[in-house]
């Protein structure tokens, strides 16, 4: 059972994806298994056949429980551990005729699409799990029920995790618009018994995790106003060449100003264990994402630093989509190495976030607001943002982490092409 956060110490296997004799390869998907944060994707991390399952489905056991032996390629009997700390799930782009077929009529892009075939191949079954976060964030309807809704609607519904066949419309004809899925957004969520419940172990979850963060960790805060003006302005101009779906959010600006500028702090790109910091060399890139009714989650964006912005922006909305549809990978929800959360699409001004242990730092940003700001010697209206920082105390100080903010809003004056 791999650890998927560090707040967790058990798991309930639901089920297995792969049987004895399958054959995977690392980065297949083998089982499902349930925490407190909702349902996770188990990866397999070494290649060969699948030698026995040692847990039933709906068996909770602890972390670091053995769940299958898997036979390597070149042994002919002896059976190893296969299930492992988390690592890099694969990334692959081939895919079967099937699953071409199904994408065509979802309207789909399998671009960004992680398989779960052999060889990492995108399948049918992957497709069509992914059509039904779609679906669930809004995206696209069933046939014959689909929704009129503006592409704008749509892409917001599906940031939001607004489910279109709630909102009720506002446009011409009946469609629904992006003021109409904002003001959905807004309006208070009510949850079944079953999500109630499941938002309870959440919140008992969260409240673990973040009363030991604030207990263990000496956390200091630091705070940044930033003139946003250069990076909107770079950010409407690339965007008026693209089409609706493919254009860019002001949240993508944040997250890249924080690859680019972690570069040149890498105490803060870390873990902490037992007082001792261990910088990692990819930025695996941590998300806070809002669940329906309550609750939040953290995963990563993997290698974020190997990506560029559009592939970012790409990684990004596919991670939101799959968190809300409970479609997470188990390497996703461990690896994350600093997280940024925003709570702007809520008006927030400025958030003081709380780290996620065992990483040693957080970024946080607010509503993008227009205000009064001196520019050039004069009073002018211009968009700021206020990005936060907390950081652990053991590892940085207040120095560090306000150069590591003033390098955020650097890369934010001057966006450049990655």
């Amino acid at each position: 059972m791999p650890s998927l956060g560090a707040d967790m110490d058990a798991g309930t296997l639901r089920a297995w994806r792969r049987g004895p004799g399958d054959e995977v390869v690392r980065g297949d998907i083998i089982a499902e298994v349930e925490t407190d944060k909702g349902i996770v994707e188990v990866e397999v991390y070494a290649s060969g056949v699948v030698e026995r399952l040692l847990v039933e489905p709906g068996t909770k056991v602890p972390v670091g429980t053995p769940l299958a032996l898997i036979r390597a390629a070149s042994e002919q009997t002896t059976p190893r551990v296969a299930i492992e700390k988390p690592r890099i799930a694969t990334s692959v782009r081939s895919s079967t005729p099937s699953a071409r077929k199904l994408a065509r009529e979802r309207d789909l892009d399998l671009s960004h699409l992680r398989g779960t075939g052999r060889h990492g191949s995108i399948t049918r079954s992957d497709v069509a799990a992914i059509a039904g976060s779609v679906e669930l964030a809004g995206v696209h309807e069933p046939a014959g029920t689909r929704l009129r809704a503006s592409p704008l609607a749509r892409a917001r519904a599906a940031v939001l995790g607004v489910d279109l066949r709630r909102v009720e419309p506002t446009g011409r004809q009946g469609v629904v618009i992006a003021a109409d899925v904002d003001r959905a957004a807004k309006a208070p969520t009510r949850l079944s018994a079953a999500e109630a419940g499941t938002q309870t172990g959440m919140r008992k979850a969260i409240a673990a995790a973040m009363a030991r963060s604030k207990r263990e960790i000496p956390h200091y805060y630091a705070l940044h106003t930033i003139d946003m003006e250069p990076a909107l302005e770079w950010l409407r101009d690339r965007n008026g060449e693209r089409p609706v779906q493919r254009r860019l959010l002001p949240a993508v600006l944040f997250l890249r100003a924080v690859v680019l500028a972690i570069r040149d702090f890498p105490e803060l790109n870390a873990h902490c264990d037992g007082g001792r910091a261990e910088p990692s060399e990819a930025v695996h890139l941590g998300v806070a994402v809002s669940l329906r009714g309550g609750g939040l989650v953290a995963p990563a964006i993997l290698h974020a630093e190997r990506l560029n912005i559009d592939q970012l922006m790409s990684e990004f909305q596919d991670l939101v989509l799959r968190a809300r549809a409970g479609q997470l990978r188990a390497s996703e929800m461990s690896s994350p190495t600093i997280t940024v959360t925003s709570l702007g699409e809520r008006g927030v001004e400025a958030v003081l976030p709380v780290i996620v242990p065992p990483q040693v730092a957080i970024v946080g940003f607010g509503a993008i607001q227009t205000r009064p700001y001196v520019v050039d010697e004069k009073v002018v209206a211009r968009r700021l943002v206020v990005a936060s920082l907390a950081a652990d105390h053991r590892v940085s100080d207040g120095h560090r982490g306000g150069k590591f903010l003033a390098a955020i809003a650097s890369r934010l004056k001057e966006p450049k092409e990655p």
